[in-house]
């Protein structure tokens, strides 16, 4: 890289013949660049030749094994000639150094613009955070195995014809060696489309389209002849398939790897700890229903249901009474042994109501509306009144007596001294 270009944001630098150009990665750490990417755009109205060069002669330093597939996926990639071409580059990646070879002596121009938000790293984060989290509930559900099936089948159609075929493989370890020869492919394929998206959708749009759409109704017509999962161990595979996809998801929509391995550390961590924490909400919220102290509500009754509540009690207390006096373990003859009158309690057993109506009316006579009792008590409260008035215009006559006294008393040993 000693005898190439070096790259800065902003720049726009057009050439015709044959150069190489480097970008040098800011070591400093800033999160305000978390999603943030740079985005070289090479253009020219021939055709010239982009080719990638890496620093790295092999992939034995890799420290992930993330740096690993890519190094090994840049090794079959090989250059391609194009009349416009993007590279976009994580701002804390590797250095990243090109070189353009041109055809014809014509003209091409590189520009350098910064991205401070790419939404295609966020939708990834996101959607890695997503997927972790709700891996256990969406590797249930029939429609997301559905969907993935067509994903699975379009973007790693190897792989899904592999695992349709299982059952035809006699042996296991077979089955592995072809499976990590088609997952290896498949992600040649996948890096290849993702570099070529555009041309390809500008270019052979219809084809990318019949394509999609022949293989995802075919790998939904395989998936539903299949049925959602049942049992319990591919559940757990699935979901555990899920994860590690998030966090490959998690791991590529950050550009820098520390906060990657941080959030991938916290969603273990708290995915570990729900089944304590939840254990010891449910806990707290017992204990805390258990000593919660009730408090007494305290209802007034109305006058009228207070006549209505007296009624029905004492109805009841009456069914009560005679039920016991109809029962075997009354004793009958002892009871009307001491009765003045055990006719009328025969009566009131068999249902008689237990007052007469001449012991009706003489209650109503006696503290009814206009009866003596409430005349007797009327009266004497007013009597009462009329006795206190006297008393008190006397004692009030008797303080103006003496209030006058001890205004008088003075005067004759006033007059003695003049």
């Amino acid at each position: 890289g000693k005898n190439c270009s070096l790259l800065q944001e902003m720049d726009v630098i057009q050439k015709q013949d044959e150069n190489c150009y480097c970008y040098v990665q800011n070591r400093t750490l800033h999160l305000q660049y978390l999603w943030s990417t740079l985005q070289i755009k090479i253009n020219s109205r021939e055709k010239f030749r982009f080719e990638p060069i890496s620093e790295k002669n092999n992939c034995r330093n890799s420290e992930t094994v993330f740096e690993f597939a890519a190094c090994a996926v840049q090794i079959l990639w090989k250059p391609e000639t194009c009349t416009e071409t993007f590279l976009s580059i994580k701002q804390y990646g590797e250095d990243v150094c090109f070189k353009i070879q041109p055809f014809k002596i014509e003209p091409y121009t590189v520009r350098v613009k910064r991205e401070m938000l790419d939404g295609k790293l966020l939708f990834l984060f996101v959607a890695g955070v997503f997927l972790f989290h709700f891996a256990n509930s969406l590797s249930r559900s029939a429609k997301f195995f559905y969907l993935s099936g067509i994903i699975l089948g379009a973007l790693a159609l190897l792989v899904f014809v592999l695992l349709t075929l299982k059952r035809f493989i006699p042996r296991h370890s077979t089955f592995w060696i072809l499976m990590s020869g088609s997952w290896m492919a498949s992600l040649y394929f996948i890096y290849c489309f993702k570099e070529n998206m555009q041309w390809l959708w500008s270019e052979h749009r219809n084809y990318l389209l019949g394509y999609f759409l022949a293989v995802g109704i075919t790998s939904f017509a395989i998936c539903y002849q299949h049925g959602p999962l049942t049992t319990e161990l591919s559940i757990t595979l699935f979901t555990w398939t899920l994860q590690l996809t998030a966090f490959v998801l998690i791991y590529c929509g950050v550009t820098i790897p520390q906060v990657a391995y941080t959030v991938i550390a916290v969603s273990l961590c708290s995915k570990g700890l729900c089944y304590p924490l939840g254990a010891a909400c449910h806990v707290a919220r017992k204990m805390k229903h258990h000593f919660k102290s009730k408090k007494l509500v305290f209802k007034y009754l109305t006058e009228e249901e207070y006549r209505e509540q007296g009624e029905s009690e004492t109805i009841r207390a009456l069914e009560e009474l005679r039920s016991f006096c109809r029962s075997p373990d009354f004793p009958s003859w002892i009871a009307v042994s001491k009765l003045q009158a055990p006719h009328r309690f025969a009566a009131f057993v068999l249902g008689s109501p237990h007052v007469s109506p001449a012991e009706t009316k003489a209650h109503d006579e006696q503290y009814g509306i206009g009866s003596s009792f409430l005349e007797e008590q009327l009266f004497e409260t007013r009597a009462q009144s009329e006795r206190d008035e006297p008393a008190n215009s006397i004692h009030e006559e008797d303080e103006e007596n003496e209030n006058e006294m001890h205004t008088q008393t003075p005067f004759p040993y006033a007059t003695e001294l003049l």
